[in-house]
């Protein structure tokens, strides 16, 4: 069978056509994982399940997949900062589970700084089928909430 050059234009044009009329057709969405930070000293396992541990300050996001950015239902969140005293302690430690939608709710202190470490609140999130992520949220002087998306890397 012999192609002409007006053959393969409209071949080459359709198959344009077809790649670019969707916005996902061709290639995967992804999404950037959450940047990794340290466990720290404090963190203790099997925090109590509860979604604030004062009030104040309000952290709620999603958890969802890098691979395509998809929510991943029932992801283990655990909580632990220092109390409005600079210290840990058990009172300020929970642990959550993230909605069919992925998303999360969290209620707690602002977190104080200390020994010239600015405040912050360590979080720990483990699903099957991802790696577990250990990082930190860094609130921003004066804010009362913010929104921070735990993005998990898939085990290979």
């Amino acid at each position: 069978m012999k192609y002409n050059y007006l053959t393969f234009a409209v071949f080459t044009a359709t198959l344009l056509l077809a790649v670019f009329a969707h916005p996902a057709a061709g290639r995967a969405e992804t999404c950037k994982s959450t940047a990794p930070d340290a466990l720290g000293p404090m963190y203790k396992p099997d925090a109590p399940v509860r979604l604030n541990v004062g009030t104040g300050y309000v952290l709620t996001g999603m958890v969802k997949s890098s691979r395509d950015c998809a929510p991943i239902k029932g992801a283990r969140v655990e909580f632990w900062l220092a109390g409005p005293d600079k210290e840990y302690d058990d009172k300020h430690r929970a642990t959550l589970f993230s909605e069919a939608s992925g998303a999360y709710r969290f209620e707690s202190n602002f977190p104080p700084g200390y020994s010239g470490r600015p405040p912050h609140i360590h979080v720990r999130v483990s699903a099957a089928g991802f790696g577990t992520l250990v990082t930190q949220h860094y609130p921003k002087s004066g804010k009362t909430e913010a929104i921070f998306d735990l993005v998990l890397i898939p085990e290979q």
